[in-house]
């Protein structure tokens, strides 16, 4: 899925910057603004492509895949401050919000673009295409880059807006398949197929996504977890992927009194050497330690992303308090340990420290 998604999310940002730049520029010369936002304008056309390629590169993309570098990069940070400093005095001007946004962006400065289309949103609720922004900023933001409770709202309310907006709906399909929702994934990718134009790579693209999230609503499992005295899960029982790693976490008793009922517990494995987004997560109540979970391919966060795809991971655990997958301060971690992805030997976590 490698070009194929890079493809897709450049295409469907670039259409959507073209979308939003000429009613801005237009407006803008009706004014009589200043220079900047033309030129910012104008470095954002160049630079925007790349800008969301490097964007899918840290979120699941494989490492080997390179983006271009963005073009202009000192002139379009100068232009972008010179913005910034006209929204200080003018700060009821979505349009700029929006073209501010989309510069930050273009710079890899995704704080600074979250920022921004917050301040955009708040002038203009109900635009979906800020809120779908909004979700690719954060995710960005996120260590993990998954795409969080929050962002599902977002995305879902853009769709309620605007039910054939395309990005809204892939990345709606990508959060199902983060969650192992391949049903409710394969059912946004289904809305999103007739909207596209037939015989396109994007929706070529979109197809097979589509029929690999099929195939996994079909054949996957629940997480399978037990008590750490039960007898170990085999890969038969543990899922449909080709890799299969056996993980016992239990908790250092001197934490034991910082566990809260409702806490939430994370195991998960990401690449040693490799895009920092989890190749496979598991979800359990805090209350079940110890437990056992199989992590396998079938947990995997993109289809581009499994766990058979890297000969090495490091596996660790967390307790979170307020159950999203974005570390706080506060949350209980166990050290990480390194495998080989055809390991047989199950890894012991232990969650002794707090973050």
């Amino acid at each position: 899925m490698t070009v194929r998604f890079l493809v897709i999310a450049a295409i469907m940002v670039v259409a959507a910057l073209a979308c939003a730049l000429v009613p801005m520029l237009r407006a803008a010369r009706r004014e009589g603004r200043p220079r900047a936002p033309f030129m910012l304008a104008l470095l954002l056309a160049l630079a925007t492509p790349p800008a969301v390629l490097a964007m899918y590169l840290t979120v699941g993309t494989p490492q080997a895949l390179q983006p271009a570098p963005v073009a202009d990069q000192s002139n379009l940070a100068e232009a972008t401050e010179q913005l910034k400093a006209s929204l200080a005095e003018k700060p009821d001007d979505a349009q700029g919000w929006a073209l501010l946004a989309q510069a930050y962006s273009a710079l890899g400065k995704p704080h600074e673009a979250q920022d921004a289309l917050e301040h955009l949103l708040r002038l203009k609720p109900g635009d979906p295409d800020a809120m779908v922004a909004w979700v690719e900023a954060t995710a960005e933001t996120n260590p993990t880059h998954l795409i969080d409770d929050a962002s599902r709202t977002k995305l879902q309310r853009a769709l309620q807006i605007e039910p054939t907006h395309q990005r809204a709906l892939w990345l709606l399909g990508i959060s199902d398949f983060q969650r192992s929702d391949y049903a409710d994934a394969a059912k946004q990718w289904k809305t999103l197929v007739p909207l596209l134009e037939p015989g396109s790579r994007v929706a070529a693209t979109v197809q097979q996504e589509l029929a690999e999230a099929e195939a996994r609503a079909g054949g996957t499992r629940d997480v399978v977890a037990a008590t750490a005295d039960s007898a170990p899960l085999s890969s038969s029982t543990a899922g449909t992927g080709a890799v299969a790693l056996e993980v016992t976490v239990k908790l250092d008793p001197k934490l034991a009194d910082k566990v809260q009922p409702g806490d939430t517990l994370f195991v998960f494995a990401r690449a040693v050497d490799g895009p920092p987004m989890p190749l496979a997560v598991a979800r359990l109540k805090a209350a079940e330690l110890p437990v056992q979970v199989a992590l396998t391919d079938a947990m995997a966060m993109t289809p581009a992303l499994t766990l058979s795809k890297f000969a090495k991971v490091s596996i660790a655990a967390r307790i979170s308090r307020s159950g999203n997958a974005l570390p706080q301060a506060g949350d209980l971690e166990s050290a990480p340990v390194e495998v080989a992805t055809d390991s047989h030997t199950p890894v012991a976590l232990t969650i002794d420290k707090v973050d």
